[in-house]
Formats: C-alpha cells, structure tokens, sequence
C-alpha cells in the first residue's frame, strides 16, 4: 500500500537552543523540540519522570466531596459497591479501587456489567443489583459521565453516586455526590489526560493523604495503571508518562500475582515493555469482556494466591485464543465478501455484514480491513432482534459526525472520532452502508485515504551508534504524542545480501558511504523488486536491537522504502 511520507519540521531556533543546552545529536534535539520538550529543565524531568511530580489530588474538582462521602460511608457502615466497565480499564480500575478499599473496610463489592445483556457502562441492572443487596453508595470507574437518567434512577433508590471518569462530559452533568473528571469544564486539574484507572488512582491518593497511610499504600497499584494507560491509548506525556514510567518498573520489578500469571502463561520472561501490555497483557484482559463475563479479569487482579490467579489467568487465556479464532475467521470471510464484490472497487467505505459474526470481535474486524484497504469501515453482525456494528476511521477523519449524519437509518449510536458503534434494522443495513459511503465521498479528504508516515528526523547510517539509541531508548514508554522515533536515511544502496524470509517479509543488508547495516521490514516483499533495480533508495524505519546466539546488534526496522529519486516529501 503506498504511503504518504511526511517529515516533521519543528522551529530550527528551538532545536539549535535545546542542542546548546543538551549536547546530544541534534536529530534527538529535533524528535524532543516536535513533542514539547524545549528547555534543559523540561528535558531533564522528561527523561528521568519522578513520582514527586505527580499533582495534588486536591486539585481535581470534587475530590474533597468524594473523600468526605466514602468516610460518612465507612462511618455509617454502608456497603460500598465499586463499578466499572468491561475493558482494561474498567476492570483495572475496578481492582485498584476494590483491593484498595477492602483492605481498610470490610463492607465492599465490585460489579462488572455483562456486555451483551448490559451494554456499556452504568447500567440498570447493575443499579438494581445495588438496591437488592443494599448498597448505599457506588463509586464507578472508566464511566458515569454520560449516565445522567440512570443516575438519576439510583438517586430515587437512595443510592448516591461517586464517578470517576475521563470521557468528555455531557453539558448536563449526572446528579451524582462527586464527580472525578479533568476534562469538566470547570475542573482546574493541571493535567486532562489521564485514563478511567488514573482518576480512580487520584481518589485513591486522596485518601491516602487523608488517613496518612505511607505512599507504597498507593503506589502498589501503578502496574495495573500502567496497564491501563496502556490499552486506553491515552497520550503517554505528562502524569501519563510518569505513571507509566513507574508502572513498567513495579511490573517488572514486583507485580501482582495476576500481571505475573498472564505473563507467564504469555510466555514473557525478558524485560517487559509497554509494546507487551499492549499487544500481549491487554488482549488477553479485554478477551475476558469480549467472549464472556468480564468479571473474572477482576477477580484475576484481585486474587492473592498465585495459583488461584493463575487459574483465571487460564481463563482468561483461553477467551483470548477463542477471540484470535473468531477475529481470523471473520477477516478472512469479510476479506473474501470485499474482493469477491466488484461494488466494493471504487468505495471511498467499507461495510460489510453477516448474521453469524461474534459480536465480541466485529470492532478488531474493522481494524483489520483497514490495514488492507484503509478507509472508513463498519462490519456488522446479527445482536438479537436487531443488527449491531463497530465503526473504526482513518486518522483525520470524523467517524462520529459521519455515522450521525446517517442517523435516520440507525435505532442508536454512540462513539466518538475515530470509533463508533451502532444498532438498526435488518431491513436497513443496506439503506445505511449506501448513505454512509455517500456521506464519506462527499466529506473525506482524498489524502486521508493514503497512510500518512511521520517521519520525525532524517539521519545517516553512521550516526546509528550504541550512544544514540541508548538515548533513544530512554524515550520510552512509547504512546500517543511520544511514538517510537522513525528516522529516513536517504540515498541508500543494496548490497547484493538482501533477501525475502518466509514469503513476506525482507532481510535488508544496506550500505551508505563506509556504513553497513541490516534490518527487517515486516510485509514488504511485494517491494522486493525495487531492491533489485540496484538503484539507490531511501529508506523509513525505527531502530532496534537484534539479540542472536547471545549476540546484540543496532538494526533497522524498516517501515517502508522507495527509490530515492521517485520520493516525493
């Protein structure tokens, strides 16, 4: 698939003055200026992020109205219910907060909502669940913001309302006790960012403070946060970074019994990075929501004995390899249904449906057909009496607005930029893909169905030295607003030693002036022939570290190449 190269030009004063300051390649100096960080003193507390500069939880609005409601509660001896969503948040969250509360008070329950019976979110059952068991206050996590009827509902039972939450509110607000939200319009908490489990770790600091229990009381919970940061794709700057930070070193360093029996059942023994949560530790979290009941991921991160953990680590395993399954399936046949339909060819939209399809993975379908065909894309699949979807865009391109535009073939929607979901009609489904695409070609720019690659510095081959990616490396945790850097050498040669492996994928050996490197480019060989016209290329990719018979050597990991003098910037 062709891509579109952009290289990224920050102001070249602020890269000459941070370079006076650092000393170190300006190509780094360049990658630190893109992503605001400007001065010695920002890049110093940058590269080494201290707990200690975590900001006051009483900053946050409500947090003090939120603390004196959970103490009235402990006082009074009503019984606590800790709420979240299905996800890795949600259920980390949920775990924090529980494990967090039970060990100082004995009246305490957590619920999961069902995501098929219950959907997302605050949910009725779950409020009625509350009242049957006598619960008197639920704090919920990851969500709430939106839940003003139903939180309305609990208030006429009695049952008050703590919601700690990071989604964008509503301009009516739940009738809730507290509310925990940095992105409330009059909250002057310093930082917007953080994910469901941050603001529910901000509560828990609070308390911390107001019991004076020692700070480990709430650090304990930074690798479930790390872990949540990482699956919630929230930026990785600021708290987040610091958090993170923090989070990687207790999951490699003391995790808890569930984090260690996931990652052993995961096969990770060497030093876990925040690719790992992502890729490996949240699928499996999120697998529990997806093809069963949720509730098990929490009682994984809550468990003390490690084999008990590892027992819903098994679970949790096997609802994973399960969704793998139903994911490969439902690609493959939706993959089949796309290129056996010649309609399909000059649609600026993808949106394919069966009855059959788990609900469960249709989101992960659609992400999967995008990296195939790369345009705006639902899939859709039979939920009941009616027929649900998922939704995923290309960046740059507003989902929400567009599917809301199709309004008048839905019976509901919900989403926001870049992901969406919706429910309608059977009898409707091809009413709805034709408005879609309509809507779409008529508002999709068309560069924003060519993948834009952001370049952030051009280097040579011989500034690729042991020093230089060891400061990179001190760049991680990699995440949105800090990605791993991707570098373009240009007017490079092959040597003659550059091969295809397994069908797919290249083994670059390259050469530019004296300085020869190797490198792997996953799914590139259909460009193999480029290599062959003995032509000098330029080439996009990150740097990584190659370990080989107990060997470590620099290499690249090539993203993409063309012929230096077919590119165009």
């Amino acid at each position: 698939m062709k891509k579109r190269w952009t290289i990224l030009n920050p102001p070249e004063t602020d890269v000459a003055s941070l370079f006076t300051s650092l000393r170190i390649h300006k190509a780094i100096c360049k990658i630190l200026v893109q992503r605001g960080i400007d001065t010695f003193e920002k890049a110093k507390s940058w590269f080494r992020p201290q707990l200690s500069d975590l900001h006051s939880p009483w900053l946050m609005k409500d947090m003090q109205a939120a603390v004196s409601r959970i103490k009235t509660a402990m006082a009074l001896n009503e019984k606590i219910l800790v709420f979240g969503d299905y996800d890795v948040d949600g259920t980390t969250s949920v775990a924090c907060m529980y494990r967090f509360l039970i060990s100082l008070y004995p009246n305490v329950d957590f619920y999961i909502p069902h995501r098929y019976r219950e959907g997302y979110g605050v949910s009725k059952l779950g409020i009625d669940h509350a009242k049957a068991n006598n619960f008197s206050l639920i704090i919920s996590l990851d969500c709430g913001i939106k839940s003003t009827d139903l939180i309305t509902y609990a208030k006429t039972l009695n049952i008050d309302f703590i919601v700690c939450d990071h989604h964008l509110p509503d301009a009516q607000l739940p009738p809730a006790i507290a509310i925990l939200n940095p992105k409330q319009n009059d909250c002057n908490y310093p930082y917007k960012e953080l994910c469901g489990c941050g603001v529910g770790l901000k509560l828990i600091q609070a308390l911390c403070e107001t019991w004076e229990l020692p700070d480990k009381a709430w650090m304990e919970f930074l690798d479930l946060t790390a872990t949540a940061i990482a699956a919630d794709i929230v930026p990785v700057t600021g708290e987040n970074r610091i958090l993170a930070f923090h989070g990687l070193k207790k999951v490699n360093e003391n995790p808890c019994k569930g984090i260690k029996a996931l990652m052993q059942l995961a096969g990770l023994q060497k030093e876990i990075r925040i690719t790992n949560l992502v890729f490996v530790i949240a699928p499996r979290i999120n697998a529990a929501g997806r093809m069963d009941d949720a509730k098990k991921a929490v009682q994984l991160f809550i468990e003390t004995d490690y084999n008990n953990a590892l027992a819903f680590a098994e679970m949790l395993h096997d609802d994973n390899t399960d969704r793998r399954e139903a994911d490969s399936s439902i690609t493959e046949e939706a993959l089949a249904i796309i290129n056996g339909n010649a309609e399909f060819t000059n649609r600026k939209t993808t949106v394919v449906y069966r009855d059959h399809w788990h609900k469960g993975v249709v989101g992960i379908v659609a992400s999967r057909l995008i990296e195939t065909f790369y345009r705006p894309t639902v899939v859709l699949t039979k939920s009941g009496d009616i027929v649900a979807g998922s939704a995923r865009s290309v960046p740059g391109f507003n989902l929400y607005e567009a599917i809301h535009a199709c309004r008048e073939s839905l019976l509901g929607y919900g989403g926001h930029f870049a992901a969406a979901g919706m429910t309608l009609l059977e009898t409707n489904v091809q009413q709805f893909a034709d408005q879609f695409e309509a809507v779409v070609a008529a508002t999709i720019k068309p560069e924003l169905l060519i993948p834009e690659m952001l370049i952030d510095a051009e280097i040579d081959f011989k500034d690729i030295t042991p020093s230089f990616f060891s400061i990179i490396q001190q760049m991680e945790p990699y995440g949105p607003e800090n990605m791993r850097p991707v570098f373009i050498t240009r007017n490079v040669t092959e040597t003659g030693y550059s091969r295809i492996v397994k069908e797919k994928h290249v083994r670059f050996v390259l050469k530019q002036t004296n300085s020869t490197i190797t490198g792997i480019g996953f799914n590139l060989a259909e460009k193999f022939s480029l290599l062959q016209q003995q032509a000098p290329i330029d080439v996009v990719y990150t740097i990584d570290l190659n370990e080989w018979n107990g060997e470590e050597n620099l290499q690249l990991k090539v993203i993409d190449f063309d012929l230096s003098k077919n590119v165009t910037i």
